[in-house]
C-alpha cells in the first residue's frame, strides 16, 4: 500500500473549510469569491491574456522544433493505449460535458448578445461562433498540453514523481522537496476537487432539467441527490477496475455516443448551414484569432464586460481545470513523441470542438432566427433539449443526450479520483483503491453539500480565483520545461545543422 502523503490531509482540511463556509454562510461566501473573481478579471485580464497567448506560441513552436521528435519515455518505448482510446480519454476528461452542456447554448447565447454587433443579426451570427470557436479552441487545448507534456517529460523521461511540483525542479531546485512544493501540489489537489464538485452539481442539474423537460421529473434536491448518488456508484464501481479497463471502455463508449449524436444532428439538422458555417467560421476564426487573442477593450465599459465575462472567464476557467485533466492526459500519453502528442492534445481536439459547435450551435440560432421557438426562454440546462424538439427523433436524440451527459460524468469524476489519488501519494501510477475511494466520496459529498446549500456558484468563483496563482506555476512550468528540453537538445544533438565539407585531398 502507497504511503499517504501530507498533501493529502492538507488538501482534506482546506476544501473542509471551504464547505463549511459554503453552508454556513453561503451568500457572504458567495460574495467575498465573486469580489475577488470580479477584481482579477478586471485587473489581471491583460495578464491573462497574454498569458494564454504565450502559451499557444510556445506549444506550436514544439512541433515544428527539433525537440518535437523526443519521446515521453525510453527511445524504445511504446504507447500503452492505441490512438483511439487515447484520443477517446484525453477528450473525455478534456471537456466532452462541456460540449453537450454548451454545445447549443453558447452560440446562441452570443447570437442574442454578441461582443460587437447588434444582436440577432446575421453579424451576430458570424461572430456567435467565431468567437465560440475562439473559447474552445486551440487556447483552450493549448493551456491543458503545456501542464500534461511538462508532467509526462519529467516523470517519464525524466524519472521524478508524477506531482506538479516536480516539473518545478529544473528552475526552483530543492525547494520543490519543501514546504513550497508542498503548497503546489495543495493547490493542485484543491483545483482539482472544487472543479470536479462544482461540475457534478452543474451536470446533475442538467440531467435533471434534461428529465424535467422530457418527462416532467421535478427539478429539485432529491432528484438531484439520487442523480449524483447513482452517478458515484457508478464511478466508483469503475474506478475500482482500474485505469485500462474502467476509463478506458467508458471513453470509448463515449465517444461512439457521442459521433452518433454528432452525425444524427448533422443529419437531422440544417445541414448545407451548418456546413457553409463551418467553412466560413473557420476562416474568420484564423483571420482573427491574433486580433480576439488580445482584445480588451480597455476604452468601451460595455465591450470589456463582455470580455471579462467570457473569454478571461473562460481563460481562468481553463487553467483552474489544468492540474486534473493536465495530470491524466499525462498519465495516458507514455511513449509518445512530443509532436505526436501536441498534434493530439492541441488540433485534434480543437477541429472536433468547432465541427461539435457548428453542429448545435448553427442549429439553435436557425430555431432562434426563424421564430418557431424561442430559445430564450428556457434555462441553459434544457437549451439543448428545446433544440432537439424542433427536429425528428427528438427524443431518441435526448435520451441519447442524457445518456452521454451521464457517461461524461462518471469518466470525469472517475478520472479525478485517480488524479487525486496520484498527487496524495506522492506520484504513485498505481494508487490504492482506498484513497481514490475517499476522494471519490469527498467529491460528490462536497457536490451535494453545496448544493442544498446553494453554495456551488461561490465554488466556482473560488475555483476562478484559485487559478490565478495556478497561473504563475504555469508559467515557471513553461520556463523549466523549455530548459530541459534545450538542454537534452544538445545532449542529443538535435539540430538542423548542415554537414561540413571535406577538404578536397591535394594532388600528388
Amino acid at each position: 500500500m502507497k504511503k499517504i502523503s501530507n498533501v493529502f490531509w492538507i488538501s482534506i482540511a482546506l476544501i473542509l473549510v471551504a464547505v463549511i463556509f459554503g453552508v454556513t454562510a453561503p451568500k457572504t461566501f458567495e460574495e467575498a469569491t465573486g469580489n475577488i473573481q470580479q477584481f482579477l478579471t478586471t485587473a489581471f485580464g491583460w495578464y491573462y491574456l497574454i498569458l494564454v497567448t504565450i502559451i499557444v506560441v510556445f506549444c506550436l513552436f514544439l512541433i515544428f522544433s527539433p525537440v518535437g521528435a523526443i519521446k515521453l519515455g525510453k527511445p524504445d518505448e511504446k504507447a500503452e493505449f492505441s490512438r483511439a482510446s487515447w484520443f477517446a480519454m484525453l477528450f473525455s476528461a478534456g471537456m466532452g460535458i462541456g460540449l453537450v452542456f454548451w454545445g447549443a447554448a453558447e452560440p446562441l447565447s452570443h447570437f442574442i448578445d454578441p461582443p460587437l454587433a447588434e444582436g440577432g443579426t446575421a453579424s451576430a451570427h458570424k461572430e456567435a461562433m467565431r468567437y465560440t470557436f475562439f473559447h474552445w479552441g486551440i487556447h483552450a487545448w493549448a493551456i491543458y498540453a503545456l501542464v500534461a507534456l511538462a508532467l509526462a517529460y519529467f516523470q517519464f523521461r525524466k524519472g521524478e514523481a508524477g506531482l506538479i511540483s516536480s516539473t518545478l525542479k529544473p528552475v526552483l531546485g530543492k525547494w520543490m522537496d519543501g514546504i513550497l512544493g508542498m503548497i503546489v501540489d495543495v493547490l493542485a489537489v484543491f483545483a482539482t476537487v472544487v472543479g470536479v464538485a462544482t461540475t457534478l452539481g452543474f451536470g446533475a442539474a442538467q440531467i435533471n432539467g434534461g428529465l424535467s423537460y422530457l418527462f416532467g421529473i421535478p427539478s429539485n434536491f432529491v432528484t438531484q441527490f439520487i442523480i449524483i448518488f447513482i452517478v458515484t456508484v457508478l464511478f466508483m464501481i469503475s474506478a475500482g477496475t482500474g485505469l485500462s479497463k474502467g476509463i478506458k471502455y467508458l471513453s470509448n463508449t463515449n465517444m461512439v455516443l457521442a459521433i452518433a449524436l454528432l452525425l444524427l444532428m448533422f443529419i437531422v439538422g440544417p445541414t448545407i448551414l451548418i456546413l457553409d458555417m463551418f467553412t466560413d467560421t473557420i476562416g474568420g476564426y484564423i483571420q482573427n484569432i491574433i486580433q480576439m487573442s488580445f482584445r480588451i477593450a480597455p476604452l468601451n465599459g460595455e465591450h470589456r464586460e463582455w470580455i471579462n465575462g467570457w473569454t478571461i472567464f473562460y481563460w481562468a476557467w481553463w487553467i483552474s481545470w489544468s492540474p486534473f485533466v493536465g495530470i491524466f492526459i499525462a498519465r495516458v500519453s507514455r511513449g509518445r513523441t512530443i509532436r505526436e502528442f501536441i498534434i493530439g492534445v492541441l488540433l485534434l481536439p480543437a477541429l472536433v470542438s468547432f465541427f461539435w459547435f457548428s453542429v448545435f450551435g448553427n442549429s439553435s440560432i436557425s430555431i432562434q432566427s426563424s421564430g418557431a421557438l424561442d430559445l430564450t426562454q428556457f434555462s441553459t440546462e434544457e437549451v439543448l433539449f428545446a433544440v432537439f424538439s424542433q427536429f425528428p427523433w427528438s427524443m431518441f436524440l435526448s435520451v441519447v443526450a442524457i445518456l452521454l451527459i451521464a457517461l461524461f460524468f462518471i469518466t470525469s469524476a472517475d478520472s479525478a479520483t485517480f488524479v487525486l489519488g496520484m498527487q496524495t501519494t506522492y506520484g504513485s501510477l498505481t494508487p490504492p483503491g482506498r484513497v481514490k475511494f475517499t476522494w471519490g466520496i469527498a467529491q460528490s459529498t462536497v457536490a451535494l453539500i453545496l448544493l442544498y446549500s446553494g453554495g456551488l456558484q461561490a465554488l466556482q468563483n473560488a475555483l476562478i480565483a484559485a487559478a490565478f496563482p495556478f497561473s504563475f506555476i504555469m508559467l515557471l512550468m513553461m520556463i523549466s520545461l523549455f530548459k530541459s528540453l534545450t538542454k537534452e537538445k544538445k545532449e542529443l544533438g538535435l539540430y538542423h545543422k548542415p554537414k561540413p565539407r571535406k577538404k578536397p585531398e591535394a594532388k600528388a
